[in-house]
């Protein structure tokens, strides 16, 4: 979940990292720091708790030059928000510093162990029994890179490390189960490693993913600047390199006040870039190949807004092709011994690829023989990788913390499936009834999003209560599940998503004139939806429904009416009415003045268990 970037160069590589670093932000921002070689030589090291702005305030009046740098943004999981706890950790009197990414399981063990052998530790963190362990190899005669590998050997856990060695200005990095990635400018003789190939867009021209436990070596003194090895010391060939072909903005959010607005509104677009991938471009390939694998039983695994789409996609392949789904939050599914069939279909979803528990899940069905199928969205991640076929969503980088467009993408990528799956492969008459339906609802959500003025004033007049429940039946539930968790996410108000008939059997219980019921009304099930709203009317609820126009009994039991028009999306009704979820959301968030593009304590991609 913490960003890393490190650069060794002819640039300022300080200047570099940082940069990365404001691109990573999103992973992490409990802390921020960098490690460098000056101009004389010098190991140098400047870390902040809070944002980077607090980093870069610190450093902005000194001349600061360096040729290798690597930093560090932090998502705090062993030891508060301090300086000390901020990453880098450095070992002056050996000219090591390192970063870290992911969970130490065996630290306590570690430190007990170090602690023995006269290591001193600076701080509460798992990250620096690590740096413990180069100190000690170094100790006993190990030159770095060996030092490095053997450390690496006794950890246990998902981890990735960045280590940067004074003595040769080099850079070593390694992983297992954490994302990495490398990258290379060799026009300007750059080389750099992430956490996320978003830091390198603009500045590496090819990028390199490495599989569990290669090492990566930076080296200026190197002809090929970037080498790999195995944990024996031999040259690897264990990793995927692609042409880079992310590029970065710096002016990304345009006119819109946060990330999370800006991808909102994007969403039309990506919509229709969709349709175009899957129907006329690359994704036709893709598609083919799912087509063709194995689907007795569906296992759906992912995490949070991820999990809600599979939840959405679960109904379209039960009730369109009849094959029964098994969804599962992957934190759960990997620790319970799922009943798992050669002949069945694992399918995972995850916006970023690197979700740690996602990755478990995918590890575990293929010990079990079963094939595996990813909608992601970050090509050349660990999930991509390790997928038999992968679905692309094509959101583009999303910044804002809590996911909108992609989830949106993730659905309607499912839904394609199922169809191609239901047709047996894709033909004029499947391409044109799918086009003509995707494009209706990105012309219903650019409807939706003219009328955001009409649900910033809803939101204006129900932000000050105390609690949330939003409601829907059948396949809004999933959508009620998906606009409380926006809501918790971004304001920090409490709130759930229930099915609306389950509010009876104890809920119910919590309603009174503090607490707003936000009902999602859509055609199906219309009649008992709107009993469960008199329930809720009857204790003094304040009640917002999001239904169908021109129905004058939703006008009358709703203290505010959002009427939209589901006229001929039928079971893509569910995406329309989750944008005016994430409008509501932002706009009771700005109303309350939180961090929206970085709420506190959530990171953006959780590469931790």
């Amino acid at each position: 979940m913490c960003g890393i970037v490190g650069h060794l160069g002819p640039k300022n590589s300080v200047d570099v990292v940082l940069e990365g670093l404001k691109r990573l932000e999103y992973r992490g921002y409990d802390s921020a720091g960098v490690s460098f070689i000056s101009s004389s030589n010098d190991l140098m090291m400047y870390k902040k708790k809070g944002k980077i702005e607090n980093l870069i305030n610190e450093i902005k009046d000194k001349d600061i030059s360096a040729r290798s740098c690597i930093g560090h943004t932090r998502w705090a999981t062993h030891g508060g928000v301090t300086d000390n706890n901020a990453h880098p950790h450095i070992c002056e009197e050996m000219g090591i510093a390192m970063v870290h990414n992911g969970i130490i399981e065996n630290a306590g063990e570690l430190r007990e162990f170090l602690t023995k052998e006269g290591i001193q530790f600076k701080s509460e963190t798992d990250s620096e029994t690590f740096l413990g362990l180069l100190i000690y190899h170094v100790r006993n005669g190990k030159n770095i890179k060996d030092a490095v590998i053997e450390s690496f050997k006794k950890i246990h856990g998902f981890s990735a490390f960045v280590v940067l060695n004074k003595e040769t200005s080099e850079i070593f990095s390694i992983k297992k189960g954490a994302p990495l990635v490398c990258g290379m400018n060799e026009v300007n003789s750059e080389v750099l490693v992430s956490s996320d190939p978003y830091a390198l867009a603009g500045i590496a021209d090819k990028i390199y993913f490495p599989e569990d436990e290669v090492l990566c070596h930076l080296s200026a003194a190197n002809s090929n600047l970037l080498n790999f090895y195995e944990l024996d010391g031999t040259k690897s060939k264990r990793y995927m390199s692609k042409k880079q072909s992310m590029t970065h903005d710096p002016a990304a959010k345009g006119d819109f006040e946060h990330y999370m607005l800006k991808e909102i509104y994007e969403q039309p677009e990506l919509i229709r870039s969709l349709t175009q991938f899957y129907f006329q471009g690359e994704g036709k390939e893709s598609l083919e190949a799912a087509v063709d694998l194995p689907r007795k039983n569906l296992h759906i695994s992912a995490c949070g807004t991820a999990y809600y789409a599979g939840l959405v996609i679960k109904d379209f392949f039960e009730q369109i092709n009849r094959i029964p789904c098994r969804p599962e939050i992957a934190s759960e599914f990997r620790y319970r011994n799922p009943i798992l069939d050669k002949e069945d279909l694992a399918l995972f979803i995850s916006q970023s690829g690197e979700t740690a528990d996602t990755l478990a899940a995918q590890e575990l069905c293929k010990k079990s023989g079963l094939k595996s199928l990813s909608i992601v969205n970050t090509e050349g991640s660990t999930l991509y990788r390790d997928c038999d076929v992968n679905l692309l969503i094509r959101a583009g980088v999303e910044i804002g913390v809590a996911s909108t467009k992609a989830f949106t993408q993730q659905v309607l990528t499912g839904r394609t499936l199922s169809a191609v799956i239901q047709n047996k492969g894709m033909d004029d008459n499947l391409r044109n009834t799918l086009s003509q339906k995707y494009t209706l609802l990105a012309e219903r959500i650019e409807e939706l999003l003219d009328r955001s003025d009409e649900i910033k004033a809803v939101a204006g007049e129900i932000y000050r209560n105390k609690g949330f429940f939003y409601t829907g039946r059948g396949v809004y539930y999933p959508i009620a599940l998906e606009g409380a968790l926006k809501l918790k996410e971004i304001a920090y108000v409490h709130a759930e998503g229930y099915a609306a008939g389950e509010l009876k059997h104890g809920p119910i219980a919590l309603i009174d004139e503090e607490k707003v019921n936000v009902a999602l009304v859509g055609p199906e099930l219309y009649e008992k939806t709107v009993s469960n709203i008199q329930e809720i009317k009857a204790r003094k609820g304040k009640i917002v429904t999001i239904g169908p126009e021109g129905k004058k009994d939703l006008e009358e039991i709703s203290d505010y009416y959002i009427p939209i028009n589901f006229d001929g999306l039928e079971e893509l009704s569910p995406l329309y009415i989750n944008v005016v979820n994430q409008l509501l959301a932002y706009h009771i968030a700005k109303f309350l003045g939180t961090d929206i593009d970085k709420p506190r304590n959530l990171a953006k991609s959780v590469t931790v268990e």
